[in-house]
């Protein structure tokens, strides 16, 4: 859920925090003391995030000499800003602003991205003639303010959707659920369960990442400064979080120490609201599908940054001649973890 974001660029030059390094051997704590380390969700807790609740949950992380602290974003929350003003050492984000990071010339990047599919998708009712994207130009489509400037570009690039096909989606289902002609955003793991349940509808859900839509979606972003200064630690948390992701996707019973976590963080959060996110995510490959599959959770390709870059400028959301490179490093990923 990318908000639409300004940067203070003073800001942006705070210290991230963090702790002494604590010596690691064969993958395990050498020492007592634990390193601490900040991570900020993008939204209130859910099984979206449910890896870093198992890590924290099972000791993943302490087994990795890590305090981990996982805060629950929420709408009133900019991760982006918290980071940085240096409030929160890594943050739960996506390329979009890891590119603007190298556009506006901050100090920050991508180092791992969990969701290899951008879980935004379009939702229609059945029977309506709306069975793919090919069908939906020229039709009604809700449409919140951040879509407008992320996904909604590459669909009018692609498929040829036109600004006047938009009306305003304001999180509420009501107005979909009133009209069979129109389409609605939403997030898989989400509106799709809320329509079943709520209103008694099964709708088509198309995903926009199998349209293409190269996004990363649930990354870690992290300022240059701690992974010049402390990549032994950085190297540590993402691989206890990949761990973590490898293992609550799996959904066995030691899931439920990390769902009792969620549901603390959020008790607005059921059992089956979980049940459902980890049952789509898993059937439509957000975690484990493309690259994932040969390099691990939590991977990413020069290839595939490139080529989000280039579908993006080519639907001027970026302006040309961005070093896009700047904005990731695969140096903490793609070491086979969960394959």
């Amino acid at each position: 859920m990318m908000s639409k974001f300004r940067i203070d660029r003073r800001a942006a030059l705070g210290l991230i925090g963090g702790s002494m390094l604590t010596p690691v051997v064969g993958g395990r704590v050498n020492a007592q003391t634990l390193d601490k380390v900040s991570y900020q969700t993008n939204w209130r807790a859910q099984a979206e995030h449910g890896g870093f609740y198992y890590a924290v949950a099972n000791g993943i992380y302490k087994k990795y000499g890590i305090d981990a602290d996982i805060r629950m974003g929420g709408p009133q929350q900019n991760p982006s800003q918290l980071m940085l003003g240096g409030a929160v050492d890594m943050i739960m984000s996506n390329s979009f602003e890891a590119i603007r990071y190298v556009e506006q010339k901050l100090p920050f990047l991508c180092i791992a991205s969990i969701f290899q599919k951008d879980p935004q998708v379009i939702i229609c009712h059945p029977g309506q003639g709306n069975d793919d994207f090919t069908q939906l130009k020229g039709k009604p489509i809700l449409v919140g303010a951040a879509g407008r400037t992320s996904y909604w570009p590459f669909l009018k690039a692609k498929f040829g959707y036109s600004d006047e096909q938009i009306r305003p989606y304001t999180f509420n289902m009501a107005p979909f659920l009133a009209d069979k002609k129109v389409c609605q955003q939403g997030f898989l793991s989400s509106e799709p369960f809320a329509i079943q349940k709520e209103g008694g509808v099964t709708p088509l859900v198309h995903l926009i990442a199998d349209a293409g839509f190269a996004n990363y979606n649930t990354t870690i972003n992290i300022s240059e400064k701690m992974v010049r200064e402390k990549k032994d630690l950085v190297q540590r948390f993402v691989t206890a979080s990949l761990e973590g992701w490898a293992a609550y996707m799996k959904n066995g019973p030691e899931n439920a120490a990390a769902n009792a976590l969620i549901k603390k963080d959020n008790p607005d959060m059921t059992d089956d609201k979980i049940a459902y996110a980890i049952k789509v995510m898993t059937e439509r490959g957000i975690v484990m599908s493309g690259d994932a599959l040969k390099l691990g959770v939590g991977a990413m390709t020069d290839a595939r940054w490139e080529t989000f870059y280039k579908d993006m400028n080519g639907a001027g959301v970026f302006p040309a001649g961005i070093d896009f490179k700047k904005a990731y490093s695969l140096d903490f990923i793609n070491k086979g973890i969960g394959v």
